[in-house]
């Protein structure tokens, strides 16, 4: 066939057709191992005994063939011996009595008497062990030559030519064999046998064919009764084996998935689970070694368990501790703050000093507070189906007298239509201002773009700040607790170190993505993923992580200058009409999907944040998976240049 029919659809639905039945069995062939080892010692078993059939059913016969040959040839020699005796015995008695006078057609009468006598005498003496057949040499069938058998057998059609040929060579004085079936005229079914044929003179000197017919009927039954019982045994021999085999296998295997399934028992947590250990074996010594290895594991885990919780309740206490005396304290700082104008300019300042340490401590043990209820396990979401929009708006509206101050301008892109998700308002919003604030505290007087996309079941909110970025070392560190980039930098508006941590959190209370990219001078881009419903599993982000505007995809080097020796200026593009301008695709037409350079695992660093087991829903299990980047790796950059961020593994 040729490669076009090959590759042909009917042929590709002929070949999906035929594996759909064949894919459980598959399936159950790779996960059990005791199927595969009893399998093929079966098969195994199988082509043994087949091998050993063959040579013993190929020895009996040879012995049996050579047994009934040498028994044929005797009798068929001493059969020979009696037709030379008895054609001279005859032609000398014919002689004798007629003087050589006697008439060609008295010859001819004796001649076919003495032949048909023969043929009786010789044939009596087997007992029907062997027949007797007389053939003319040639076509000859003259003088009393014709074809003669005994027992009915049909001369002609049961001696094969090529024997004739080789008894009637002028070079052959001695006695021919081949192997030929028996044919009989009286309508009896045909049987394989042995004939021996030799060319002897009648009285009258003339040669003729004397053949002898051994029918191997005995030698056939014995050879079928060798051959069922082989076969008996074989089977017998075959299905013993592979019983063996299936209890032999079980008795290795049973521990080993029962070791399995007391694994799979304690990675859900079960730490109690033991194997039944019984005997003194390998296995046994497997199992207590087994059984050693998860009691010293739950050991551990119970010391960690118990030092975890040594640490949140002392978090927790000393939180709610503080509260108290911290309230004293404020009420007097308050006094002492609203009084300072009376006092002279060094306490006026202390005072105020005092005012705001007070505010970040304030600040501090809530943090602290909200991280113990995380730790704890119980946070919970109050979610209801709210527009991203208008909580963009209050953190921008939040966020713009820092701006201010800092010579920033906070612009929206994308908020031209409804991004609307079924999430806690108020958890989104602190992740929102947390991200808002630290982009203009890191971004250096420069633009903060907040861009807003929705596409298929998720929703996503990315701020994108052109200030100092982040180092490749510093990525993976920017969600840590109490971590900052610049130890030496100051906290102008009061942040405790826990933002960002309490940011990740929250993302993941909601089955959603917090992740983060940067590169060094460059800025950095934090986004949002939340899925639209709070059932849906995230499968993309409509926002890319890194976005256009990255010094890699505007084919720049670390140096900002153009790669190749192109001419291209590192510049920050500039929204037009007030940020109306969308990352998204045209909402004409079809409706914009996720963009896949934006799925977790995307070449750039980027994970699925996992959500803890006692905070809720859980997001799909992608926190693994590698998507390939379309786009081609810059010869001579490291993957992890650009300094993205992926947290939560």
């Amino acid at each position: 066939m040729s490669g076009g029919v090959q590759g042909s659809p009917v042929v590709r639905l002929f070949i999906r057709w035929v594996r759909r039945p064949l894919l459980p069995v598959m399936r159950l062939w790779r996960r059990n191992i005791q199927l595969r080892v009893v399998a093929t010692t079966l098969l195994m078993s199988l082509g043994v005994v087949l091998l050993l059939g063959f040579v013993v059913i190929g020895q009996v016969r040879n012995g049996l063939l050579d047994a009934k040959v040498k028994a044929s040839q005797s009798q068929a020699t001493g059969g020979f011996a009696v037709a030379r005796q008895s054609a001279d015995e005859t032609a000398a008695a014919t002689h004798g009595g007629t003087g050589g006078n006697g008439t060609d057609g008295g010859q001819s009468q004796n001649v076919i008497q003495w032949m048909s006598d023969l043929v009786e005498s010789l044939s009596s003496g087997g007992s029907g062990a062997f027949d007797v057949v007389t053939l003319p040499v040639g076509d000859d069938s003259g003088g009393g030559r014709s074809p003669r058998g005994s027992g009915y057998v049909s001369p002609a059609e049961s001696v094969p030519a090529s024997l004739r040929d080789r008894v009637n060579s002028s070079s052959s004085t001695a006695a021919a064999q081949s192997y030929t079936r028996i044919v009989y005229s009286n309508r009896k079914d045909s049987q394989p046998a042995l004939v021996i044929g030799k060319q002897v003179n009648d009285p009258n000197g003339h040669p003729y064919e004397l053949y002898y017919l051994f029918p191997l009927t005995q030698e056939e039954k014995s050879l079928s009764l060798v051959k069922g019982t082989l076969a008996t045994a074989g089977l017998f021999v075959v299905v013993l084996l592979g019983a063996i085999a299936w209890l032999v296998v079980r008795q290795v295997v049973t521990p080993v998935r029962m070791a399995a399934g007391i694994a799979e028992r304690l990675s859900a947590g079960r730490l109690q689970e033991r194997m039944k250990v019984t005997g003194e074996d390998d296995i046994a010594r497997l199992g207590e070694a087994f059984n050693k290895m998860a009691q010293n594991l739950q050991l551990k885990i119970q010391q960690l368990e118990d030092l975890s919780r040594m640490q949140r309740r002392f978090v927790s206490d000393v939180s709610h501790e503080l509260r108290t005396p911290l309230t004293t304290v404020r009420m007097a700082a308050d006094v002492i703050h609203e009084a300072r104008e009376d006092f002279d300019p060094m306490t006026s300042r202390s005072a105020e000093l005092l005012a705001d340490q007070l505010d970040r401590f304030e600040s501090l043990l809530a943090d602290l507070l909200e991280i113990s209820r995380f730790d704890a396990g119980a946070a919970a979401l109050e979610a209801e189906p709210i527009d991203l929009r208008e909580v963009v708006r209050r953190v921008v509206g939040g966020a713009a007298p820092l701006a201010e101050r800092k010579g920033s301008r906070i612009r929206v892109v994308g908020d031209l239509q409804p991004v609307v998700a079924e999430a806690d308002a108020r958890r989104v919003e602190r992740v929102l201002r947390n991200l808002v604030v630290n982009a203009v505290e890191h971004g250096d007087g420069k633009d903060v773009v907040v861009k807003l996309a929705s596409a298929g079941g998720a929703v996503a909110v990315a701020v994108r700040d052109y200030g100092v970025g982040l180092k490749p070392g510093e990525a993976t560190r920017v969600f840590s607790r109490f971590w900052r980039a610049d130890p030496a930098r100051a906290r102008t508006t009061g942040g405790t170190g826990l933002g960002l941590s309490i940011a990740l959190e929250d993302a993941r209370l909601h089955g959603g993505w917090l992740q983060a990219w940067g590169e060094p001078g460059g800025g950095s881009q934090f986004r949002l993923t939340l899925p639209r419903t709070a059932d849906e599993p995230l499968r993309g982000s409509p926002i890319p992580l890194e976005p256009k505007d990255s010094r890699r995809n505007r084919g720049l080097d670390d140096g900002g200058t153009p790669r190749g020796g192109a001419e291209k200026l590192a510049t920050v593009p500039v929204q037009q009409n007030g940020g109306n301008a969308s990352a998204l695709p045209p909402r004409q037409g079809a409706a914009p999907v996720a963009d896949p350079t934006a799925l977790p695992g995307n070449g750039n660093g980027n994970r699925v944040v996992p959500r803890p087991a006692n905070g809720g829903r859980r997001p799909d299990d992608r926190s693994g998976t590698q998507v390939p980047d379309p786009r081609p790796e810059p010869a001579g950059q490291d993957s992890t240049e650009a300094g993205e961020a992926f947290r939560g593994r």
